[in-house]
């Protein structure tokens, strides 16, 4: 049997709208951001800490910080909530005070807080596709927006599956959305999510693009926005037939607690120490 000596990481939870997330200040290089087994373990809600996606906070040279974003299969994208929830953690860090510009995958953002309510400017969308009666497009990461009734007793998981592994999408993966219209300026959304394989509380960047879809068909800006974990607001302007800027995401980014794992525990767990030890 091999012998492991201790390797501590301390980490940080968060949530955003129920959308939950480790955390990890990687500003001395303390975690290998090509270890992608160890980010799948760490968010396995069963045999480590447990979460949606795993954050780094980074420096760069020309911005505040720089977040490098897991969904928990380990592949990277764009998350909203997450987003909003790293901006907290910069805070918290002393990294920023209540503005920042910070890099992610799809480039610089834009942020702010008030009221502890994090206002995260997306990226500009100039494209919407229509197919049939759904909408896709792309927020930072790929989604599906479809419309349907009785979102609540809707079965998200296994026809948000079906969508996200036809042969449309199954290479790349997207995320779909089910929205219903709840009044005249409030929609409500639930989301099975590429990367997790499964609904989660809510998804940021999901509910930015079922907010310009209603915005394409009428809907005023800001767009309310109801998930299961809480809820958000989107605001936009509107600059052509699909094309919206000035976009931000607007809802809380919170401290759920701090902890530190021992990281050859999930080496000697998984068996396979050349795959976890960089």
């Amino acid at each position: 049997m091999l012998n492991f000596a201790p390797m501590l990481l301390e980490f940080f939870k968060y949530q955003g709208t129920g959308n939950d997330f480790i955390m990890i200040d990687n500003r001395e290089n303390i975690f290998d951001p090509d270890n992608l087994l160890l980010v799948q373990k760490l968010c396995n809600r069963k045999f480590g800490i447990g979460a949606d996606g795993l954050i780094l906070i980074q420096h760069h040279p020309d911005y505040d910080f720089e977040v490098i974003y897991f969904n928990a299969d380990g592949s990277k994208s764009l998350c909203g909530n997450g987003s909003r929830c790293a901006v907290q953690f910069a805070r918290f860090l002393n990294l920023i005070d209540n503005k920042t510009t910070f890099l992610a995958i799809d480039g610089p953002h834009e942020a702010f807080v008030k009221e502890e309510l994090v206002y995260l400017r997306m990226n500009n969308v100039t494209a919407i596709h229509k197919k049939d009666s759904d909408y896709f497009l792309n927020t930072g990461s790929p989604h599906y927006v479809k419309f349907v009734e009785q979102v609540n007793s809707f079965d998200v998981f296994n026809e948000g599956k079906k969508i996200r592994n036809s042969d449309q999408f199954k290479k790349e993966g997207i995320n779909v959305n089910f929205a219903e219209k709840v009044d005249a300026g409030k929609i409500f959304v639930r989301t099975y999510e590429r990367g997790v394989e499964d609904e989660t509380f809510s998804c940021g960047t999901g509910v930015t693009a079922c907010a310009l879809v209603t915005g394409l068909l009428g809907m005023s800006s800001p767009v309310k926005v109801s998930t299961l974990g809480g809820d958000l607001m989107i605001s936009f302007d509107r600059s052509g037939e699909e094309k919206f800027e000035n976009i931000y995401l607007i809802g809380p980014g919170e401290f759920v607690y701090k902890g530190q794992i021992d990281i050859n525990i999930q080496i000697k767990n998984n068996g396979n120490t050349s795959e976890l030890i960089r």
